[in-house]
């Protein structure tokens, strides 16, 4: 289907590519262009020729955070009825492994929505912030959450607090993304993570992911129960008698999803 604020395309290898689109709003993530992404997203997902998804904005701006103007004269019953902001979650439920690609500035939203992504490939020009208290409000797309998990909690207080910016260099120092390339090659760095990804056994990719997941969300026993499960259940799949037949026999695996 044709989008007004995205371009959405299938690059070889498996990848769907998604790059935001508003240019002349610096990539604000207004409600249309956050339902858009969330419907090219569940396309995405539901086509068996993919394996792995790549969110981009432009070399200069991932995106500059939500739209203010879509919230600046609203009521809080407003904004918990119309509840645009769940489109975050949206992204973070997606069952295919997926990779913010990131140059230039990834603000507010922005930043919360690469935090909803697997993978964080940037740039040298990234900057990550949360700068929110400078409206008057503080994140609410996961940013309080998803940026302590990642970089602590004394990092994470002084950027939600006290609008620290992080440069891409100290957000791979910190754990925030998970590697840093020049501007010119952080597409292609992020497209070949994904094409690597997506030639490997779906199932076992998919499940994986919900396995490293689990990990932020259960306590530990109940993370390892999870990831016994998924372990034994992988071996009632085709995948894992042709990968591991492939390896005794030394041979590339051929996978079918199956």
């Amino acid at each position: 289907m044709p989008y007004e604020n995205i371009l959405v395309e299938k690059v070889e290898g498996g990848v769907g590519l998604i790059r935001l689109n508003r240019p002349k709003a610096m990539n604000a993530l207004d409600s249309v262009l956050m339902s858009e992404l969330v419907q090219a997203l569940n396309e995405f997902e539901a086509d068996r020729e993919i394996g792995c998804i790549v969110i981009t904005g432009s070399e200069k701006v991932f995106a500059a955070g939500a739209d203010i103007k879509e919230m600046e004269n609203a009521t809080t019953v407003e904004m918990l009825t119309r509840d645009s902001i769940s489109l975050w979650d949206k992204v973070a439920k997606i069952n295919k492994p997926v990779i913010a690609a990131v140059s230039g500035v990834a603000l507010g939203g922005g930043c919360e929505l690469a935090m909803a992504c697997d993978m964080i490939v940037a740039s040298t020009s990234a900057k990550f912030g949360q700068p929110e208290i400078n409206l008057g409000v503080i994140p609410g797309a996961g940013g309080t959450q998803r940026l302590t998990r990642a970089v602590g909690k004394a990092l994470a207080m002084e950027m939600v607090l006290n609008n620290r910016w992080l440069e891409a260099q100290e957000a791979y120092q910190f754990g925030l993304v998970n590697r840093v390339v020049a501007p010119e090659t952080y597409l292609d760095e992020a497209l070949k993570l994904a094409r690597d990804i997506a030639a490997r056994a779906p199932v076992a990719v998919r499940l994986a992911r919900e396995s490293v997941n689990a990990a932020f969300e259960l306590p530990l026993s109940e993370g390892i129960r999870l990831e016994r499960r998924n372990f034994y259940f992988l071996f009632s799949t085709e995948d894992q008698k042709e990968g591991m037949n492939a390896f005794v026999n030394k041979r590339p695996a051929k996978w079918q999803g199956k």
